[in-house]
C-alpha cells in the first residue's frame, strides 16, 4: 500500500508582543492606587498625569480619556460589577482585583463612552496582555465580547430588579451607589422617585472646577480676566467663585499659583460667608475655625475678618494638615494664627470667640461627584464612629463662643445622622435658653430651595455644589 502524501501543515502565527497603550495604562495604575492602598483618584490621577506628560507621551486629549476611563469606572462601579457578575460563572469575589480592573475599564468603554466596541474590547484585551498575560487575557476577552451584545440599558433591565418590586435596590444598580447610601440619601432629601433620581444622577456627573477668589487677595473679576472667555464663568451664587468651563485651567491663572486664589467648592464658600455674615451682639474681633485642615475655608474667613480687623486663628489635629493651611493662609492682609490642637482638649479660654466655624469630620457623602470612591469604601458603621466626634466638636465650638457670638456647624454630608440629629442632641443637653438657632437661609441671598429651615442643606442636583449642611448657633447664656 503506498502512503499517502501529507499534506502541508500551516505555519503557526508568529508570537506578537502586546502593545503598550499610555492611556489605559495609566488609568490601570491609578484604579490599583485606589484598590491597593485605599488612595483618593484626585490625588493619585494628577501626578501621574504630571508625569505622563513630562516624557511626553500625554497630550491634553490623552489626559482627558485616562480621567474620563478613571472617573467614570469608579463612579460606575456598582453597575458595571452587576453586569460582569452576569457574563463570568463565579462570584466576583472570586475575580483577582486586577482583572475585575481590567475588565470594569473595558466595560465603561463598552457602556459608558462613544469609544467603537472594536477598539473598546481589542484595547482591554491588549492591557490585559500587558498587566496580566495571555492567559488571563483571554477570559477578559470573553467577558467583553458576551457584555457588548447589549447597550447598557437593556443590561439594567437585566440586572436591576423592578422599582416597584424594590424601589432602593432598583436605584442603587442603575446609579451606581450602595444600597445603605440610597437610603440614607432618599431619607435627607425627602420626596418622590424624581428627586432622588435626580440627585444620584448628579452624584455621577463630573464637577465643575470652581475656583475661589480669596477676600482682600484677589478679586473673581481679576481670574476672570486671566482666562479665556469661553473657558470661565461668574459663580452662580458667591461673589468669589469663578466656575472653569471645558478648557479652563486652574494653574493657568497667576492668582493660583501665587495662592492669591484657589479651587474651592461653591458650597464651600457660601458656608464660610453665611458665618462671616451672621448677625452678631457685641464686638466682632476675634473667630475660630476649629477644624480647619486643609484650609480652604480658613483662607476665605482670615480675609473677611481681616476686612473689619478681625483676626483669625486656625486650629488643624493633624500637623501636615496644620501645615496646609499655613500654606493657604500665607500672604493673608490681616493678622491671624495656625496652630494644631485637638479640637475635642482645646488650648484656648472658654467663650472667647465671637465667630467660630466648627466643620466636622464626616463620611463624605456630599462629595460623591469628586470622591466617587468615597462611596463604595463607607459602611453604615462608620456613622458610629463620627457621631461622638462631631457631638464633641460642636460641644467645643458652643463652649468656645461668647455670649451673642455666632457658631457655625458645617458638614460635607447630608446623612441626617451627621447633620440635625447631631445639632438637635447637643442643643438638647444644653441649658434651657443658653443657645438658639439662627435662619441661615437669609445669609445665603439668591439660593433657591432652602427648604424649611433654619439650618440649610445644599444639594448637588439643585445647587451644583457639593452636600453641604450648615447650622447657625447664637450663644445666648
Amino acid at each position: 500500500m503506498s502512503e499517502q502524501p501529507r499534506r502541508p501543515q500551516k505555519p503557526g502565527k508568529p508570537y506578537r508582543r502586546p502593545q503598550k497603550d499610555p492611556v489605559r495604562m495609566l488609568a490601570f495604575e491609578a484604579l490599583r492606587a485606589v484598590d491597593e492602598r485605599d488612595a483618593y483618584a484626585n490625588l493619585v490621577l494628577p501626578p501621574l498625569l504630571r508625569k505622563a506628560r513630562d516624557k511626553g507621551d500625554f497630550d491634553a486629549r490623552d489626559a482627558a480619556l485616562a480621567t474620563e476611563l478613571v472617573y467614570g469606572t469608579l463612579r460606575r462601579q456598582g453597575t458595571y460589577d452587576a453586569v460582569i457578575s452576569a457574563c463570568v460563572d463565579r462570584p466576583l469575589r472570586e475575580v483577582d482585583p486586577p482583572v475585575l480592573d481590567v475588565l470594569s475599564l473595558g466595560v465603561h468603554q463598552l457602556l459608558g463612552t462613544r469609544i467603537p466596541t472594536h477598539a473598546a474590547v481589542s484595547a482591554s484585551v491588549e492591557l490585559a496582555r500587558v498587566v496580566l498575560g495571555d492567559g488571563r487575557a483571554k477570559f477578559v476577552n470573553a467577558v467583553l465580547r458576551k457584555v457588548a451584545r447589549q447597550d447598557l440599558d437593556t443590561w439594567l433591565e437585566q440586572v436591576a430588579p423592578p422599582y416597584d418590586e424594590d424601589p432602593e435596590d432598583h436605584l442603587a444598580v442603575v446609579h451606581s451607589h450602595p444600597r445603605w447610601v440610597v437610603s440614607a440619601l432618599w431619607d435627607s432629601l425627602g420626596g418622590g422617585r424624581a428627586g432622588i433620581e435626580d440627585l444620584l444622577e448628579a452624584d455621577n456627573e463630573r464637577p465643575e472646577v470652581t475656583l475661589v477668589a480669596r477676600p482682600g487677595r484677589s478679586t473673581a473679576e481679576e481670574l476672570l480676566g486671566a482666562l479665556d472667555e469661553d473657558s470661565a464663568l461668574p459663580g452662580r451664587w458667591s461673589p468669589y467663585a469663578v466656575r472653569l468651563t471645558e478648557g479652563g485651567e486652574p494653574g493657568a491663572v497667576d492668582a493660583v499659583r501665587e495662592g492669591r486664589a484657589g479651587v474651592q467648592d461653591e458650597g464651600s464658600q457660601l458656608v464660610a460667608i453665611a458665618l462671616a455674615n451672621a448677625p452678631l451682639d457685641g464686638p466682632d474681633r476675634l473667630w475660630l475655625d476649629g477644624c480647619a485642615g486643609p484650609g480652604g475655608k480658613a483662607a476665605m474667613l482670615a480675609g473677611l475678618a481681616a476686612q473689619r480687623g478681625a483676626r483669625l486663628l486656625a486650629s488643624e489635629k493633624q500637623p501636615h494638615r496644620a501645615g496646609l493651611v499655613a500654606k493657604a493662609l500665607a500672604g493673608n492682609p490681616g493678622p491671624y494664627q495656625v496652630i494644631a490642637a485637638d479640637g475635642t482638649r482645646p488650648p484656648w479660654r472658654t467663650g472667647t470667640f465671637d465667630r467660630v466655624l466648627m466643620d466636622v469630620p464626616c463620611t463624605g457623602l456630599g462629595a460623591l461627584r469628586r470622591r466617587p470612591e468615597a462611596r463604595w469604601r463607607r459602611r453604615p458603621e462608620d456613622l458610629d464612629g463620627f457621631g461622638p466626634l462631631q457631638r464633641g466638636l460642636l460641644r467645643t465650638a458652643l463652649a468656645s463662643v461668647r455670649v451673642g457670638g455666632v457658631v457655625g456647624y458645617a458638614t460635607c454630608s447630608p446623612h441626617l445622622a451627621e447633620t440635625r440629629a447631631v445639632v438637635d442632641d447637643v442643643l438638647k443637653h444644653l441649658e434651657d435658653g443658653s443657645a438658639e438657632l439662627l435662619d441661615a437661609r437669609p445669609l445665603l441671598p439668591g439660593v433657591p430651595a432652602l427648604g424649611d429651615g433654619p439650618d440649610v442643606q445644599l444639594w448637588p442636583h439643585l445647587h451644583g455644589t457639593d452636600a453641604m449642611y450648615l447650622a447657625l448657633i447664637r450663644r445666648t447664656g
